[in-house]
């Protein structure tokens, strides 16, 4: 069933719900998960269900040495269970020692894990939403390395937990570390067009005048799928590394090499999964603006900015970034959400649908795969 045919009279039907639905925010998802459960109740309303909120109560408390507990604050007994976690929010800070700290991706999936154990195996079924996917950048192993996210993801599906949805995986093939469980990996592109096209309505995805670029050769395939759905052309760079050397882990980059047509006075679109430090990013933005580049778009879905933002609101001045969009799929600085070169694509529906998709056993693929929504989007300009 088409994501168009899903109306509120198809959700929250007791007839074809799995079982009753109950949503668990780990702590630092409680914003996205409340704007997921506005949507959720909104639709049951509309089908005729009054029902306040779909979120289960919950808590992680931890105790002066550092341990913690979880905490599920009602009766899940038989219920479908969703559990949003957010591995990327650095703002929470919890006391150790008197000391403060800030909870990294291993905290937070730890409380993933508690929660999950709280829930003791009394649900119906377990789904775990992980937007920004733990450990996904660590994808494959050279010598002698760990694979943390495939070990994550085989410790869920030995805790039980049925389904796993992420958004814009690293590397999607991790999926194969868990054959039998369910895995989406879930591309937000058309949001991500509605919010450029509703900020930048003068967009021309003619040829002449706009054209895709991916970062890297990691990123090629989501830019090449931003290029064909836009009907543009796709270039890219390639990162010339020194393998003589290792820094913070990895090979230097010596230069961005370019492989593709003259981008002078067009729009150029350069999506990434992450901007993290924003180097690589910055750096390619520049190579295009010395190629006469008249506009550069930057997107990733996570929009870390891991160093600050002073470099970009360099860019933004001098006129080498004409805008940046991210996500509301992990946390965001809130001086981030203030700058006039920041577009935030809100992705709680889409994760809604899904939800409620699940819920009533319906088909998710015509909601992976959009391409019907962005040719009407589109076709809505002409």
């Amino acid at each position: 069933m088409s994501t168009n045919s899903m109306k509120p009279s198809v959700f929250f039907n007791p007839e074809s719900q799995v079982a009753d639905l109950g949503v668990i925010a780990c702590p630092g998802a409680e914003e996205f998960t409340h704007l997921i459960d506005n949507y959720l109740t909104s639709w049951s309303k509309e089908a005729g269900i009054e029902k306040d909120t779909f979120i289960i109560g919950s808590d992680c408390p931890r105790f002066q040495n550092g341990d913690a507990k979880g905490l599920v604050k009602e009766s899940v007994r038989g219920d479908d269970i969703f559990i949003v976690v957010d591995p990327g929010n650095y703002s929470l800070t919890y006391n150790l020692f008197g000391h403060e700290n800030h909870m990294s991706p291993d905290d937070h999936y730890a409380n993933l894990k508690r929660l999950i154990q709280a829930v003791a195996g009394r649900a119906h079924r377990v789904s775990v939403i992980m937007p920004s996917l733990y450990g996904g950048r660590q994808h494959r192993r050279v010598v002698r390395e760990s694979l943390d996210c495939a070990v994550a993801l085989q410790e869920l599906q030995s805790m039980g937990v049925d389904n796993i949805i992420t958004f814009d995986a690293h590397d999607p093939r991790m999926m194969n570390a868990v054959p039998l469980t369910s895995f989406d990996n879930v591309m937000p592109t058309y949001q991500v067009l509605k919010a450029l096209l509703h900020h930048m309505p003068e967009l021309n995805f003619d040829k002449d005048h706009f054209i895709v670029i991916s970062p890297d050769e990691g990123a090629i395939n989501r830019n090449m799928y931003f290029s064909s759905v836009l009907g543009c052309n796709l270039g890219m760079f390639y990162k010339r590394r020194d393998y003589t050397r290792v820094v913070n882990g990895r090979n230097p980059i010596v230069a961005h090499e370019y492989l593709g047509e003259s981008v002078e006075g067009k729009t150029v679109f350069i999506a990434d999964d992450i901007i993290a430090s924003g180097e690589s990013m910055l750096e390619v933005a520049r190579e295009l603006k010395k190629r006469g580049a008249k506009h550069i778009i930057a997107n990733a879905t996570f929009p870390l900015f891991t160093s600050g933002l002073s470099k970009f609101d360099e860019c933004y001045a001098d006129g080498t970034l004409t805008a940046v969009l991210g996500t509301n799929l992990t946390y965001r600085k809130p001086e981030l959400l203030e700058r006039d070169w920041y577009i935030d694509v809100d992705c709680s529906k889409y994760t809604a649908y899904f939800i409620a998709a699940i819920n009533h056993d319906m088909s998710v693929s015509s909601i992976i795969d959009p391409i019907a929504k962005i040719e009407a989007l589109l076709k809505g300009r002409k």
